[in-house]
């Protein structure tokens, strides 16, 4: 039978003497009488929670640097940018702890410990009567420090976690789980950035607006995010960690470039560059690490569509979040159901083409059509208080603001449609023990999206519909670039490497086996002759 039961595994068990514990294999409790494990409604109440203390934070930062800190708006810019970069480039350092050392539930409650202490410093440092301005500073750096090892940390472990739950037989439901996920995220972003800053503005402490309130109730809610997922501890499958990763991928990549480097003429040729690291290393891990290389390739063009995705404003992010919550169902219920197969697989990876084109289309269009358009200066007086002054840069047009919904819709389906399809298709490419590590590789995309947008923005200097265009224009030929290395990409089945590797290993252990009775009975010969002379 291609799935062996449960019970059937742990009588094998039983036989062999192992303890099922110690292998992490335990029956799995499912949700309501579904094909859901019970221990995913504790992972999404931990990411919804601790997506609304991520972006609760963020919404408010900007005017605490400026309002609280007395920064101009350049370093205010420039700090906001740079914690949201770490955020998005510490994926990878959690991964590898996870992956390596830890596994992803100690790496999950370990790194949100560090999270919240990062965001109880960030709101005692808004406290007014907590030391002067540099002690303030001090505080909300280390703070922010910490909170971007925390989420960067976790960010791809989470996920992985979630995927991890799943059976071999529960692949539909593992691919719906990634939107239920991904609706958690834009849950918990839409609630923190409407309620975080009316704590800030309506509540009033130490006389001026109450940023410790504003960044205390997101710290809250990460105590009660980290209190949650401890509280499904029982029912998680945690599969152990397989030695440090990073260190054998480097060590067989360096090997491999190096023997075919030395490598006489007259050597026999390899399939894959990567073959030439047999002398030393397992074709599993040679597998393993082609199909990781394989991924990683495919995800070079990727980071153009967050870097024009990203170029929203907050109003617009709010829009965005509440139209995902109502697309996600629409394309999960209706339209990936039409399509013959769900958001998995090559099918589900050629969905990612259209998005693109549609971000950049969307740009173009509302540049065109948009209402006034209307920028904000802010400048300091003598007596040090704020001063905003509207002025308008653009004359008005009659076009009406309804005519930028289909823009909002292209946009929001080319999120659902991309982003809940990379984290299932990150989690289903990747080996067993690289699933954290790919999951990172994906958040790289969005990482070296903002460093586009920063280099651009600030290199470029271009007028802003010219930047659209700029944007849009990359975003289409990367678009076709992408189309076409998909059309070539070779889908990978960790499923199948497993049990071709498991089939292997029970065939050199019987070898083994063989081997050790044949000396066994040399040596029990050599041993009666001896004793009778």
């Amino acid at each position: 039978k291609p799935y062996l039961t449960l019970d059937f595994k742990l009588n094998i068990l039983s036989l062999l003497h192992v303890n099922p514990a110690e292998l992490h294999v335990s029956p799995s409790q499912k949700l309501c009488g579904t094909n859901y494990p019970l221990s995913i409604c504790f992972i999404v109440v931990n990411e919804f929670c601790e997506r609304f203390s991520y972006y609760g934070m963020k919404a408010v930062l900007t005017l605490y640097f400026l309002s609280y800190l007395k920064w101009d708006k350049d370093l205010s810019t420039a700090v906001y940018h740079a914690f949201s970069g770490l955020c998005y480039f510490t994926p990878i350092l959690g991964a590898l702890i996870a992956d390596s050392w830890l596994g992803k539930f100690k790496t999950i409650i370990y790194l949100s410990i560090v999270y919240v202490i990062g965001h109880v410093i960030k709101s005692v440092g808004a406290i007014p009567t907590v030391g002067n301005k540099d002690v303030h500073i001090a505080l909300s750096m280390l703070g922010l420090i910490l909170i971007a090892f925390g989420t960067g940390g976790i960010k791809p472990c989470v996920a992985a976690f979630g995927g991890d739950q799943f059976d071999e037989d529960s692949m539909k439901e593992r691919q719906k789980f990634f939107s239920i996920f991904y609706m958690s995220i834009n849950a918990g972003s839409l609630l923190s950035t409407v309620i975080t800053p009316v704590l800030r503005g309506d509540v009033k402490c130490f006389g001026e607006d109450c940023y410790a309130l504003a960044f205390g109730v997101p710290a809250a809610l990460m105590m009660v995010a980290l209190a949650v997922f401890i509280f499904g501890s029982s029912l998680y499958k945690k599969n152990p960690p397989q030695g440090n990763i990073l260190l054998q991928v480097c060590n067989c990549i360096g090997f491999a470039i190096k023997n075919r480097w030395n490598s006489s003429k007259s050597a026999p040729k390899r399939t894959h560059w990567l073959d030439w690291a047999e002398d030393k290393y397992s074709k599993r891990l040679i597998e393993e690490i082609r199909m990781v290389l394989r991924v990683l390739v495919l995800y070079i063009p990727l980071p153009m569509f967050w870097a024009l995705f990203d170029q929203q404003v907050q109003e617009d992010s709010m829009l965005n979040a509440l139209m995902i919550l109502l697309f996600v169902p629409i394309f999960d219920l209706i339209i990936y159901p039409l399509s013959e197969s769900g958001p998995a697989g090559l099918w589900s990876l050629l969905h990612v083409h259209p998005p693109p084109g549609q971000q950049a289309l969307f740009r173009y269009i509302t540049e065109l059509i948009s209402h006034t358009r209307r920028t904000c200066s802010v400048s300091r007086q003598e007596s040090g208080t704020i001063v905003a002054k509207r002025m308008e840069d653009v004359e008005a047009n009659n076009v009406h603001i309804a005519w930028q919904i289909p823009q909002y819709v292209l946009l929001t389906a080319g999120e659902v449609m991309f982003s809940i399809t990379g984290l299932e298709f990150s989690y289903s490419q990747a080996p067993t023990n690289m699933k954290s590590v790919l999951q990172a590789g994906w958040l790289l995309t969005v990482a070296f999206g903002n460093v586009i947008v920063l280099i651009v923005a600030e290199g470029a200097g271009l007028e802003q519909w010219k930047e659209f265009l700029l944007f849009a224009g990359l975003l289409l030929g990367v678009c076709v670039i992408f189309s076409i290395m998909a059309y070539f990409y070779t889908n990978n089945d960790p499923e199948q490497l497993d049990k071709i590797f498991l089939e292997d290993s029970r065939w050199d252990e019987d070898e083994d086996d063989n081997m050790k009775k044949k000396n066994e009975e040399i040596q029990l010969n050599k041993a009666g002759k001896s004793t009778r002379l």
